[in-house]
């Protein structure tokens, strides 16, 4: 009987150790430096407001920062900037510009400082509800990353569809005519 006891104790011991190590807060600058070298076009990255629901789908992951929003943008463009094989593609909601300091105290301020930190970047700017199908459609076969922030404003999340930073569209479309030109198939 002592001995089940000791198996027992023991066994909830290892239980509890395992339990609290997963616990543990995933440090997400980690996490983006070693997912970037795996993220390629077609992949997206979300930097998320603090209501943005928890998604279930294959290939999304995602990771609590109790960072700011402006933080976390501002990193995460610096590894992507920094790296040899992607650029970001940024969707904002198009719901933003509308949001009222009425109904949302800081949103003028937001827009403004966001605007000040994306200022070098081409922003495409979608209903809420498309970039969500945007990026269920891309969860079916490609992974994304959503950085979720202590950000309480809504409206405010930053969508991120990594592309080749070394073959551009252009090019693309070059190499789909000449192709089509020579009587092969294009995509």
């Amino acid at each position: 009987m002592r001995k089940t006891l000791l198996v027992l104790g023991l066994l909830l011991m290892a239980l509890t150790a395992v339990g609290a190590q997963e616990a543990k807060p995933v440090d997400w600058k980690v996490k983006v430096a070693e997912a970037m070298p795996l993220l390629g076009h077609r992949n997206w990255i979300l930097i998320v407001d603090s209501a943005y629901p928890l998604q279930s789908g294959t290939g999304i992951e995602t990771i609590e920062t109790n960072a700011s929003q402006l933080e976390v943008v501002r990193h995460v463009l610096g590894d992507i900037d920094r790296s040899i094989h992607v650029r970001p593609d940024i969707s904002m909601d198009a719901e933003l510009p509308f949001v009222s300091e009425n109904d949302a105290p800081g949103v003028s301020k937001y827009r403004a400082e966001v605007r000040d930190l994306l200022h070098e970047y081409q922003i495409e700017s979608l209903p809420h509800d498309q970039v969500i199908a945007n990026i269920e459609e891309a969860a079916k076969h490609f992974n994304i990353l959503v950085l979720k922030t202590n950000m309480a404003i809504p409206y405010t999340s930053i969508f991120i569809r990594l592309d080749c930073k070394y073959w551009s569209a252009d090019a693309e479309k070059r190499l789909r005519a000449k192709m089509a030109s020579a009587g092969q198939a294009g995509h």
